[in-house]
């Protein structure tokens, strides 16, 4: 079985285009097919359509957030359900291609490949600024990281089952998806394809929401910015020593006492902004490790499509249950 694992946030327009073109890649796939979509909060009328779907088609499951979690815990809890032995993550907005999968399945069928990645070649449609900021966070975290990233790779991706166990043994409550594919290993290649528009409606990706994510990133996956405020500190005690010196001697020789208050002052402007922004890096991490402490659940599960069937039980997942417990069918 091929499970295709569909996160949405308000995505009422793009849900049946994407299943209507997957539908007719039917003759080109062999393995049966599953579809998992996890409605993440949507505000509109993502979860009407997922009803809808569900009743018309058996083949189709979803999973209804009680608000929204984020993308991040739309994936985990998509590949906690996946049943098949192949599992793919795509977007709903048709922005990854679908008619790659046949591929990607020819791929993993005929190698010993554990995993078929896709990534863009281009940025075409893209606003140009945001387009030079995703490329400098690839090349910053590629070199701050241990754990590499290629650059353009998208989050659509052919696995097999032990890679997917494996992901899931991940059960982090702070989750950087692309970096976790990638921390896990096995054999990955990745095919490109052009960039992709928006079969219909709006991103919910704004430009400040990329920046945070890619902050997430960098701190679930790099030490670099602490060893950076580290040796600032460092640096700035020294500079202050050597100050220090050079004042004191000018005294004791030329008699000429270190005069003006404006450079005192923006000296200690100037270690005051160091200090405060070691310390929030430093509080960036702390905070990440107080919210992993909590051990709160990735994400709480209000409805999924055996609530509207009599003949099955009435949900996939406890809410309750702890991120790192496997969910009983």
């Amino acid at each position: 079985m091929l499970s295709i694992v569909v996160p949405c946030y308000n995505e009422q327009e793009t849900v049946p285009l994407l299943f209507e073109a997957i539908e007719r890649l039917r003759p080109q796939i062999k393995p049966s097919l599953e579809y998992i979509f996890v409605n993440d909060g949507s505000t509109d009328g993502t979860l009407r359509e997922l009803r809808h779907l569900a009743e018309r088609e058996r083949c189709v499951r979803y999973i209804s957030f009680s608000r929204h979690f984020g993308k991040e815990a739309a994936l985990y809890a998509g590949l906690q359900a996946a049943k098949g032995s192949l599992v793919t993550v795509m977007d709903a907005d048709l922005q990854d291609p679908p008619e790659l999968l046949p591929r990607m399945i020819a791929m993993i069928e005929s190698t010993n490949l554990d995993c078929v990645g896709t990534r863009r070649i281009n940025r075409e449609g893209e606003p140009r600024l945001r387009s030079f900021f995703a490329r400098q966070f690839y090349r910053l975290i590629n070199r701050i990281s241990s754990t590499q990233m290629v650059d353009g790779a998208r989050d659509y991706r052919l696995m097999t089952r032990q890679m997917v166990d494996a992901v899931l043994r991940l059960s982090e409550y702070n989750r950087f998806s692309k970096g976790l594919f990638s921390w896990v290993g096995f054999e990955t290649e990745y095919i490109s394809y052009p960039n992709r528009e928006r079969a219909a409606g709006k991103t919910s990706w704004s430009f400040w929401k990329l920046f945070n994510y890619s902050l997430d990133g960098i701190v679930n996956f790099s030490e670099a910015p602490l060893n950076i405020a580290s040796f600032v500190g460092g640096l700035s005690c020294l500079a202050s020593a050597v100050a220090l010196i050079f004042i004191v001697v000018r005294a004791l020789i030329w008699h000429n006492s270190a005069a003006g208050w404006p450079s005192l002052v923006s000296i200690i402007l100037l270690l005051g902004g160091l200090q405060l922004l070691s310390l929030g890096i430093i509080g960036r991490y702390i905070g990440k490790i107080f919210l992993e402490t909590k051990q709160r659940p990735i994400y709480i599960v209000k409805e999924t499509e055996k609530s509207n069937r009599p003949d099955q039980p009435a949900s996939v997942m406890s809410p309750i249950e702890r991120p790192d417990e496997k969910h009983d069918e």
